[in-house]
């Protein structure tokens, strides 16, 4: 994923500075800083954003009893404008930012043989941070449903496939999962995730064990620890979607920028069925023009031409891809669609709450 840094937010957390962004958490600790840890006791600082990259210090994080103890405070902050502002608007500003200030306390900082796993609490939500980078994997809001993200996208899934079991694909905390059971409790979800003791800590601190008992329509979340895309992955007679959120180091797998893991996944799905790829954001890949860096590929085809996951899925699944971005506020994810462009209209009809805008946002994938 790129590293747009629109920040909103920022909290300190026992001498260390995070900056929440849409976006993720970036760590940015200086040379001075780490000089200034012998005497500090672990001074940094980070920039956040969500499902990017961010980076924790290994020397501040990795004393579990040390870091449950931190506790953080959260202040929305303005984006600098150009235009002038007057006082009286520039502290109206400041008495807001004030009143938006959140506490933020550390439940559990421990590192697996895949990821450095950081999982904050306040009042309103609890947010999974991931590997080096620390990446914003998933959030669970205490007092709202939806997250205002890709993962809000990834739950229209189940109204344009055949009914049938839905495979999740790099499952995190379950922050799709229970969108999904909520919208749909009847489903039978199937959930790959490659780090067991990332599950341990999602079922003891994000609700996940929940989401592993039966609705009272009958659905359920199925965890299985292991790799999502090994040929052993796989039901009877296909799934009937699969979601596919898988990163690691902050960046989007690089088999995923490979047309043959796609031809390979499609045999899982069953007729009709689809899959829903949060592909990442623009690849930072440019040529020098003129002395002007400039994009390696052409805008003509749209934006979605400079993502290489999209650019894979396009060979894999010529005239059967959709795309959409998200918004600048939302993370500007690229997200694709196998399968026929559906009917948006009907699409919107069958979804609830903001996904039915959303939904109309789907375009298809044509190449010039």
């Amino acid at each position: 994923m790129h590293a747009y840094m629109a920040t909103y937010q920022r909290t300190h957390v026992a001498g260390c500075v995070l900056e929440f962004t849409k976006l993720g958490l970036h760590h940015v600790i200086s040379d001075e800083t780490e000089k200034g840890k012998r005497k500090a006791k672990g001074k940094g600082s980070f920039a956040f954003r969500t499902n990017c990259s961010i980076s924790i210090s290994k020397e501040r994080w990795s004393s579990s009893s040390r870091s449950r103890s931190c506790v953080g405070n959260l202040k929305v902050s303005a984006a600098k404008s150009q235009e002038p502002v007057d006082s009286s608007r520039a502290e109206a500003t400041q008495e807001e930012e004030e009143g938006d200030d959140e506490n933020y306390r550390v439940l559990s900082a421990v590192k697996s043989s895949f990821n450095d796993i950081l999982i904050l609490d306040s009042s309103k939500s609890r947010i999974l941070l991931l590997d080096s980078t620390h990446n914003v994997h998933s959030i669970l809001y205490k007092d709202q449903k939806w997250t205002g993200s890709y993962w809000d996208e990834f739950a229209s899934l189940p109204a344009i496939v055949p009914k049938g079991p839905i495979a999740i694909f790099g499952l995190g905390g379950g922050t799709t999962a229970r969108l999904m059971l909520d919208l749909w409790p009847s489903l039978q979800l199937d959930g790959w995730e490659i780090d067991g003791i990332l599950i341990d800590k999602a079922r003891e601190y994000l609700g996940l064990s929940y989401l592993e008992k039966h609705t009272v329509a009958g659905g359920i979340l199925n965890v299985h620890i292991g790799d999502a895309l090994s040929q052993s992955v796989n039901v009877s007679e296909g799934y009937a979607g699969i979601v596919i959120d898988l990163f690691s180091e902050g960046k989007v797998l690089p088999q995923l920028q490979e047309v043959n893991t796609w031809l390979e996944l499609t045999d899982r799905l069953m007729p009709k069925g689809r899959l829903m790829v949060n592909c990442g954001g623009i690849n930072e890949v440019s040529v020098v023009k003129d002395g002007v860096p400039r994009p390696e590929t052409s805008s003509i085809d749209g934006p979605w031409v400079q993502n290489s996951t999209i650019q894979a899925l396009l060979k894999a699944f010529p005239e059967q891809l959709s795309w959409k971005r998200m918004p600048k506020r939302d993370g500007e994810n690229y997200l694709a669609l196998t399968g026929p462009l559906p009917d948006l209209a009907s699409w919107s009809a069958m979804v609830p709450g903001p996904l039915s805008q959303s939904v109309k946002q789907w375009k298809p994938c044509v190449p010039s």
